[in-house]
């Protein structure tokens, strides 16, 4: 199974703590994700963080409804954390989100690795394009809320 990794980090102006409170609030996940969508924590708040934790979406692609439950698989409070696909759209996803104090603020990281259905021609031809939209979103949504720390 061909594997792709995508990355991508953002610093926020804001302590470590608080940052990594919001990102590990699972119910914040559809305040960052993109409307378009349609996504929604399914598990009942509050979800109780911690490896083996299952967490269920749902959410529509491309007019298509889908599931998706996730399992946290390490938490190290508060500087990472990181989440498996148990089941959903991809054939795999493995997504580790880490936290670090940096010039006043918290850089914000995400490495995801994936596989898709379709190999490198799907991720070529769609997901990989997808998945940067749906962080530059994220991106976007995080420096609206937090600031940038641009005082331009």
């Amino acid at each position: 199974m061909k594997t792709f990794v995508y990355e991508s980090s953002i610093w926020l102006p804001r302590p470590l703590d608080e940052v990594f409170a919001f990102f590990s609030d699972a119910s914040n996940l559809e305040v960052i994700t993109p409307p378009w969508l349609s996504f929604s924590v399914v598990t009942p708040a509050p979800i109780e963080m911690r490896p083996g934790t299952l967490i269920d979406y749902r959410l529509r692609f491309r007019g298509f409804p889908l599931r998706w439950r996730s399992e946290i698989t390490s938490w190290d409070p508060p500087h990472r954390f990181a989440d498996a696909q148990v089941k959903g759209p991809y054939r795999q996803w493995i997504h580790e989100h880490t936290f670090v104090e940096k010039d006043g603020g918290t850089l914000a990281g995400d490495r995801v690795e994936y596989a898709v259905w379709g190999g490198a021609l799907a991720n070529a031809l769609v997901v990989r394009r997808d998945v940067e939209r749906i962080f530059d979103y994220r991106r976007q949504t995080l420096t609206a809320m937090f600031g940038s720390g641009d005082d331009s």
